[in-house]
């Protein structure tokens, strides 16, 4: 990366200049980082302990808290700084550190839906078959290769970014370094690598959606095969909360990154980033998992131990 610009740093704007809002936000994206960080932290926490969630579903869950609690960590404490100060000043180098980690932990998360997927598809459509499909070879291998792909692709949009000269503004209007928005500042030609950047990411989130919607299409064909009221209502429950929390992720992810950025509204784009980075990440371990009845079983029996460590578990 060969780095010919005069910029040393970046202002980052932050989510708001009305300043009777940043007090308010400070505190509401505060306890929204807290809730983050303890769900996610006790779902890691939970998923280990209790042997009975030692399951490709359960498995794939602890690595998407793990990359929810890092990529949330990436951006919400520079929101935080920026809603305390009006303003943020982050250093040159700063501003690609947190552009990678944050394209690392988002595109992990992006192929490990879609693993989720076809881990559903596996026990819906063919449970007999389950053990053997979804063994914990196979389940390792598709979660090294989400990492992988993260790191891959990372690399490729942080190199496009700050291979760019800043030769005029230094202003970032965003509460982070998101590629974009910092692209944006350029006085290069940057349209060879918004058009790396478009496809690059269209390839990974396309890819990914397919897995996605072919599993699903597959799911919901065995569901109206099913004759059980019972199989149909738990298959189904099984499947929602995945497909909600994917509509989520994947529609704000388009909305960001698969349009020039001429056409992008940094204001709307802040809002929209909001949820992606903060929201998803704090509502992923609700959504996931405390709806199911295996992990409020597995905490009612953590709470007990930690009250009764001496008794005999009934």
């Amino acid at each position: 990366m060969e780095n010919s610009t005069e910029v040393t740093q970046f202002i980052l704007l932050g989510l708001t200049n009305v300043p009777e809002l940043q007090v308010p936000f400070f505190i509401m994206f505060t306890l929204v980082y807290l809730i983050n960080l303890f769900g996610n932290l006790g779902m890691i926490v939970l998923i280990i302990l209790d042997s009975r969630l030692h399951t490709p579903m359960y498995f794939f869950l602890s690595h998407l808290s793990l990359v929810d609690l890092c990529y949330s960590s990436a951006v919400t404490p520079t929101l935080l700084a920026g809603l305390l100060r009006g303003d943020n000043i982050i250093s040159y180098n700063a501003c690609a550190a947190q552009m990678f980690f944050f394209a690392v932990f988002a595109t992990v998360e992006n192929f490990l839906l879609a693993s989720m997927a076809y881990d559903r598809y596996a026990a819906v459509c063919k449970p007999l078959h389950y053990t053997t499909t979804m063994t914990a070879n196979v389940s390792a291998c598709l979660a090294m290769c989400s990492y992988t792909c993260g790191f891959i692709n990372a690399s490729i949009h942080t190199w496009g970014a700050f291979s760019l000269s800043f030769c005029m503004s230094n202003v970032v209007h965003h509460f982070f370094c998101d590629v974009p928005a910092v692209m944006v500042l350029s006085c290069s030609d940057r349209r060879v690598h918004e058009l790396v950047l478009i496809f690059v990411a269209t390839c990974n989130i396309f890819f990914a959606l397919l897995i996605i919607l072919v599993s699903y299409l597959f799911i919901f064909a065995t569901i109206l095969k099913m004759r059980s009221a019972a199989g149909y209502q738990k298959a189904l429950s099984t499947c929602a909360s995945h497909f909600t929390a994917v509509s989520i992720f994947y529609g704000t992810v388009i909305f960001m990154y698969l349009q020039p950025s001429s056409s992008h509204s940094m204001d709307t784009d802040k809002m929209a980033s909001v949820f992606y980075t903060t929201v998803i990440p704090m509502l992923n371990p609700l959504v996931y998992s405390l709806r199911n009845k295996e992990v409020k079983n597995a905490f009612k029996k953590a709470v007990e131990k930690a009250k009764f460590p001496t008794g005999v578990s009934s």
